[in-house]
């Protein structure tokens, strides 16, 4: 039987919308009609009870969740928990992110990403690898001792999944044209990281296939009055996506705000670069046995250097519209439909629209999430 959900304000397009009904079937959004349409007669009934019914959060980050942290566990049921984690903050898509290690581990975790989504873990759409094909001198927490260069020996294994989206985050300069030429066809989607390259060689990178760009600001070249650097290749190509954590602290709001003037907003899109302490109250962890703090929405090492976030995609759409100052659709958009269009599925989630999957969250208006629905399903079933 299809489901109603009725008394809703419904993101469409850029406006929250008022009296109409979305009708799920199958775990696809079936039709978006008005609330007296015959068909809603006939389907079961669930109320939203006036909030705003948006899109299915999509992060491209998650290093973990839940308490878990995927390299510390490259599992189904890894997977699995960091899923659940994030799914209660709207995140109804996500990719399980894997931070440099050696080659052994980064073929388990590829076999647990495509196990976890032959076997319909909610939300798992595929996985980011991040690293260890990065520059040292950028390596912020990765472990130097699992840092290399990307070699030809090494794009099979990458390329390896055979199912949903591969991200691997490089160094550009720790590798070659040639060898991004040949992930990107491939189908691996190559975002710069953790480089030092220079503009030259961003640039040269981006006509071989480069797509993206890992966190923005955070570990790389920045942008210099001689030297435009990775920042500057990125703020100046309009296609290629940015990575941004809105949190606060990886990147001043004000330089956000600045980077948003230089290329099309739908070439932004948040992530969370989520932490294993995300969804708990734990304020500390272990990352490949160094000690991890929790310092409100960071995590920081010993050495007070950065290491990934401790915040959730609803926090990051809050803190879009707070402190980059976006108008709540366009912060909505960066958390769905520009992630979705970076990881080429935008023609199946990121919006509300009939034959789309039916990936939703139910929020108030201070974008406290209510429920999320992962293909037809809300999280109480």
């Amino acid at each position: 039987m299809a489901i109603a959900l009725t008394n809703g304000r419904v993101l469409r397009g850029g406006t929250l919308v008022d009296g109409l009904s979305v009708l799920i079937e199958n775990g696809r959004i079936l039709a978006i009609v008005a609330q007296d349409d015959p068909r809603c007669r006939d389907a079961s009934p669930c109320d939203l009870g006036g909030h705003m019914l948006l899109p299915g959060f999509i992060d491209t980050q998650v290093n973990g969740g839940g308490g878990v942290l995927f390299n510390d566990a490259p599992t189904v049921e890894a997977i699995r928990r960091i899923g659940s984690a994030h799914r209660r903050f709207g995140t109804a898509g996500f990719l399980p992110t894997l931070i440099s290690t050696d080659l052994d581990v980064v073929a388990q975790a590829i076999a647990a990403a495509r196990e976890a989504i032959a076997a319909g873990v909610p939300g798992v759409l595929g996985i980011h690898i991040e690293g260890p094909f990065l520059n040292v001198e950028r390596k912020g927490v990765h472990d130097p001792a699992k840092l290399r260069e990307l070699d030809d020996s090494a794009v099979g294994l990458l390329a390896s999944l055979g199912t949903g989206r591969t991200v691997v985050t490089l160094a550009p300069e720790m590798t070659t044209p040639h060898i991004i030429r040949r992930l990107a066809d491939a189908g691996v989607i190559v975002s710069a990281g953790h480089t030092n390259a220079t503009y030259a060689q961003i640039v040269e990178a981006l006509h071989h296939g480069l797509r993206g760009f890992t966190h923005l600001f955070n570990a790389m070249s920045p942008l210099t009055s001689r030297e435009p650097g990775v920042v500057g290749a990125a703020l100046e190509d309009r296609s290629s996506w940015c990575g941004i954590i809105a949190d606060g602290e990886h990147t001043a709001p004000a330089v956000l705000r600045l980077a948003m003037r230089c290329k099309p907003l739908n070439r932004f899109m948040l992530v969370t670069d989520a932490m294993s302490s995300v969804g708990t109250d734990k304020l500390s962890f272990k990352l490949q046995g160094r000690e991890i703090s929790v310092a409100g929405p960071v995590c920081i090492d010993e050495e007070g250097r950065l290491a990934g976030s401790n915040i959730d995609m609803a926090r990051c759409v809050r803190n879009a519209v707070s402190l980059l100052g976006l108008p709540l659709a366009e912060a909505v958009r960066m958390a769905t439909l520009y992630p979705a269009e970076f990881l080429g599925l935008a023609h199946e989630l990121g919006r509300i629209e009939p034959g789309y999957r039916a990936n939703l969250v139910l929020a108030d208006s201070e974008l406290n999430v209510l429920d999320t629905w992962i293909d037809g399903e809300p999280i109480a079933r």
